[in-house]
C-alpha cells in the first residue's frame, strides 16, 4: 500500500463514505475513487463492500486497520516536528512516568520547570513500567520515570531520591501514639491485606516476607498496582504496602501511613536512551524531579 492509499484508507474508515472521504483529504469523489480502485488492485482483494449505501471494511480491511491507524499517527507525528521545526520552535520534551508519580510529584515539578522554559512544548504521559521502557526504545518518549530498577543496554539508569516501603490503613485504624512508630512486619500476621500482584522485584521481596509470617496476612483482594490499592484501603477494605508517594497521593483524612519495620527502600529511578546528550530542558526537570522526590520521600507520610 502506497502512503495515499492508506490516508484514503483511513479517511474511507472514519467516515464511512467514499464521498465523505474525499471532502475529508480535499480530493474530488472520481479521484478518491480512482485511488481506493488502484489500491485493491495493487493488494490483491477489496477492502470495502457496499451494505445499504455504506461502504463496510472486508474481513482483510480489519486485519490491516490497526497496522494503518498506529501509522497514521506517526505520519501525525511527523507532520507536527515537521511544522514545529520549520516554526524554529524547540523539539517537544516527553515525559512517561507511572501514575502515583504523575499525581503526587509531577505538578509542582513541572510548574517549577516552567519559570526558565515558558514556552518549551512537554508531552506527559503515564504508564507502568514495562510500557515506559517500550515508549523508551521506541523514541516515543525522551524520559522516563519509575520506582522499579531497569536493566538494558539501550537505557540509562539514575537514582533521583529514595524513600521506603509505607503501610497504609483506613482511617483511625491506628492511634497517635503508633503513628508516631514504624509498622514491624510482624504486625502483619493474620492482618486483612490487600495482596500486591507486581511481578517486578520489589514485588517479589514483599511477598517473601509476608510468606514469612506465621500466620500469614489474610488476603482475599489482589491488585495490579499500588493506586488501586489505595482506593481499595480508603474505602475500608484493609491494609497495603505500598510505596511513600502512593501513600502520599489523594491529600485526604481517608487513609493513614506508617513506615514498614524492617526499611524497605524504594528509589525512584530516571530512565533514558544510553548515548544520548541530555537537552538543558531535559537537564532542569529532572534537578526540578529531584527536588520535588527529595522532599516527599524523605518524609514519611503524613496523613
Amino acid at each position: 500500500m502506497r502512503l495515499r492509499h492508506i490516508e484514503l484508507f483511513q479517511a474511507i474508515l472514519q467516515t464511512g463514505s467514499l464521498t465523505a472521504a474525499a471532502q475529508l483529504l480535499h480530493i474530488s469523489q472520481p479521484a478518491a475513487s480512482k485511488i481506493l480502485k488502484h489500491a485493491e488492485q495493487q493488494l490483491g482483494f477489496a477492502l470495502f463492500s457496499r451494505v445499504r449505501g455504506k461502504l463496510q471494511p472486508t474481513a482483510e480491511a480489519r486485519i490491516l486497520q490497526q497496522e494503518t491507524e498506529r501509522l497514521a499517527a506517526d505520519l501525525q507525528s511527523l507532520r507536527r516536528l515537521a511544522g514545529n521545526l520549520g516554526r524554529g520552535e524547540e523539539r517537544a520534551l516527553r515525559l512517561i512516568c507511572t501514575p502515583a508519580l504523575a499525581q503526587v510529584m509531577l505538578p509542582e515539578a513541572l510548574r517549577c520547570w516552567r519559570e526558565r522554559f515558558a514556552s518549551t512544548p512537554c508531552q506527559l504521559a503515564t504508564q507502568h513500567t514495562a510500557e515506559i521502557v517500550e515508549a523508551l526504545l521506541l523514541r516515543e518518549a525522551d524520559l522516563g520515570l519509575t520506582l522499579q530498577s531497569v536493566e538494558h543496554p539501550g537505557l540509562s539508569s539514575e537514582v533521583l531520591a529514595q524513600g521506603q516501603m509505607m503501610v497504609i490503613a483506613p482511617a483511625n485504624w491506628w492511634s497517635t501514639a503508633e503513628l508516631a512508630c514504624p509498622l514491624r512486619l510482624v504486625e502483619l500476621a493474620d492482618a486483612p491485606l490487600i495482596g500486591l500482584d507486581t511481578r517486578d522485584a520489589l514485588g517479589g521481596l514483599l511477598r517473601g516476607h509476608l510468606e514469612e509470617l506465621d500466620p500469614p496476612p489474610r488476603i482475599s483482594t489482589w491488585v495490579q498496582t499500588y493506586q488501586l490499592a489505595r482506593s481499595l484501603v480508603a474505602a475500608g477494605q484493609g491494609l497495603a504496602l505500598v510505596d511513600p508517594l502512593t501513600a502520599l497521593a489523594g491529600g485526604d483524612r481517608a487513609v493513614q501511613a506508617r513506615p514498614l519495620d524492617p526499611m524497605i527502600p524504594v528509589p525512584l529511578y530516571a530512565l533514558v536512551r544510553a548515548q544520548e546528550t541530555s537537552s538543558a530542558a531535559q537537564l532542569e526537570l529532572l534537578a526540578q524531579v529531584r527536588q520535588q522526590a527529595e522532599k516527599l520521600m524523605a518524609v514519611p507520610g503524613r496523613l
